[in-house]
């Protein structure tokens, strides 16, 4: 099968699953071509079926903001006729399921018809498509897909509360490529890199985008390092790094914190953690947690979203109320105190992580492809 996948080619989570899914993908024998503005950050070309086609989004004058949907889908319309794709998943309601019923449509006036799959990754529904200014052409866009997923049962019901949806949404879960994970675990974590050997380590990925309280971060911290030696690590860039870094300075644990900024290496980072935490106000899945836990890290999160289905309340960390420092902290503690304790939670993790690995989750995703490929047959 000859599949175009479509992304934000960032370090946010719906980028880094699409990515990792069109590597799977394409070891499963797959073709993947990726179209984007640029490539994808986890995307690895060892690959022989994987391409890369970038959207070149020419600036001019007259638009105050450039017409990043018409060169996608001029694009996707390029590419598919190029390379005789059989299908296109994209990610992100808006612009990119927009973006890909207007590709249909050109492609339908050259004879040419492709089903489209989208998947929902959470923002994309609950932040922006919820906005009235948004909201219509999310819900059309949701509406004249061919299939559509979302990645979490949560994120499912968001939808179908705050839109009015006609079509099906089946839910596939984020997943880990356990393979991944094994070359993780093969290669060397010197911890003394980061702590002394009595300290614990924190750690916390993401965009620094408000809506993961990374202030919240920084008090769990706080109120974690005054009873155990700890070092935190901060994985990310985004608009609240600056002012997480005065706020640490105004507490005075600046020493003990490491913002490592974006880093490709993330795997190897999460070797150092004891302990992940993400105490956001919303996730649609939690991928970060997930992969926290493949590699045998306990988290400490928000009760919110779809994180109740992925870390599981006193088995592979708490849940706590948005906004409750005080019991994350706690709760933290109790994991980190007591070195018996934190490695059964570790054990848990890594036990409940393997409910989602890739080899589940891809086939998936290839029986949806043959839905969407049987529904457009059948119009025909």
């Amino acid at each position: 099968m000859k599949i175009g996948i479509v992304c934000y080619p960032t370090y946010g989570g719906s980028g880094v699953l699409a990515t990792e899914l069109g590597m799977g993908l394409a070891k499963d024998g797959h073709e993947v071509h990726f179209i984007t503005t640029h490539q994808p950050v986890r995307l690895d070309f060892l690959n022989a079926n994987l391409f890369f086609h970038e959207v070149f989004v020419e600036e001019y004058p007259l638009f105050h903001y450039q017409p990043y949907e018409l060169a996608l889908s001029s694009k996707l319309v390029e590419v598919v006729i190029k390379y005789k794709l059989d299908i296109l998943h994209v990610h992100y309601a808006i612009p990119h399921a927009y973006a890909a019923y207007m590709t249909k449509q050109m492609l339908k006036e050259k004879g040419v018809e492709i089903p489209v799959v989208t998947t929902l990754h959470g923002t994309d529904i609950t932040l922006v498509g919820s906005h009235p200014v948004y909201k219509t052409a999310v819900e059309f866009s949701i509406n004249n897909s061919d299939v559509v997923t979302a990645v979490s049962e949560n994120l499912k019901q968001d939808t179908l509360r705050l839109f009015n949806i006609e079509n099906n949404i089946e839910v596939i879960y984020n997943f880990i490529d356990f393979e991944h994970v094994k070359d993780h675990e093969d290669s060397d974590c010197m911890r003394s890199n980061i702590a002394k050997p009595e300290e614990r380590i924190l750690l916390h990925i993401s965009n620094f985008r408000p809506v993961k309280r990374i202030q919240d971060i920084i008090t769990i911290f706080n109120k974690v390092q005054e009873k155990i030696p700890s070092k935190l690590i901060m994985i990310g860039e985004g608009p609240e790094k600056e002012s997480a870094m005065r706020y640490a300075k105004e507490l005075g644990i600046k020493d003990k914190i490491i913002f490592m900024g974006n880093t490709t290496e993330i795997k190897k980072v999460l070797c150092y953690a004891d302990l992940f935490l993400l105490p956001s106000a919303t996730e649609s899945f939690g991928l970060a947690a997930l992969e926290a836990m493949a590699v045998k890290t306990p988290v400490i999160s928000s009760n919110t979203g779809g994180l109740p289905e992925v870390n599981v309340q006193g088995v592979t960390g708490f849940l706590s109320d948005v906004g409750d420092c005080e019991d994350m902290a706690k709760n933290a503690v109790y994991i980190l105190e007591d070195d018996q304790r934190l490695e059964q939670f570790k054990q848990n993790a890594f036990e409940n992580a393997k409910r989602f690995s890739i080899d589940k989750v891809l086939p998936q995703y290839e029986r949806i492809y043959e839905i969407a490929l049987q529904r457009v047959s059948a119009l025909k």
